[in-house]
């Protein structure tokens, strides 16, 4: 069984309310659910919540609710420990062996099911793999561009520049640079054992 499970809270600083934000006719949260309801191997859908407001969304759009403890649900707890806490949930509703967790963001309004059905036909592809992420190609933040502040004030190369071969002031030079967004996360059940 392939689940998917995404997480939010109702208590955003940065833009409040941003779930229920109209996007397209939709609120936001409703995106990454959607994405998840047409994969082709999802089965099921859970939601990580403190929100009543949230849940009642997520069951319009399929998801089962899994109410998220209070500490779980402030500026200061870690995703990690929200997904880790729902994949637990999970694991007592679920009769059966889980093959991947697919975990969102209801806030992540770019996923689509294509990229969810990617990251589990990666997986099986491939026993070796324990994830698979979803990654942005951002060739203007390479790694060549990449500066820090020495303790002398002094902006600094973060990587020695000697390691770039045939770099040069382009941006393209060093070949494409990509970078982790974590927008999807497709896992093996065994990535929460720790």
């Amino acid at each position: 069984m392939n689940v998917a499970l995404a997480i939010g809270r109702a208590g955003s600083t940065g833009l409040p309310g941003k779930h229920f934000r109209q996007v397209v006719g939709r609120p936001l949260m409703a995106y990454p659910l959607m994405a998840a309801k047409h994969s082709k191997h999802v089965d099921r859908i859970f939601l990580s919540t403190d929100s009543e407001e949230i849940a009642a969304i997520g069951r319009q759009y399929g998801a089962e609710y899994l109410p998220r403890p209070t500490e779980l649900a402030t500026k200061e707890a870690l995703s990690e420990d929200a997904f880790r806490h729902g994949y637990h949930m999970i694991r007592e509703r679920v009769q059966g062996e889980i093959e991947t967790v697919t975990l969102l963001f209801c806030n992540g309004a770019t996923i689509t099911p294509g990229l969810i059905d990617r990251g589990i036909e990666v997986l099986r592809a491939d026993p070796t793999l324990d994830s698979a992420v979803t990654v942005s190609k951002y060739n203007m933040w390479s790694a060549l561009r990449a500066r820090r502040i020495d303790a002398n004030g002094l902006l600094v190369p973060f990587v020695p520049l000697d390691l770039f071969e045939s770099a040069t002031c382009d941006r393209d030079s060093q070949g494409d640079t990509y970078f982790a967004d974590c927008s999807a996360f497709v896992v093996r059940p065994h990535c929460f054992d720790y």
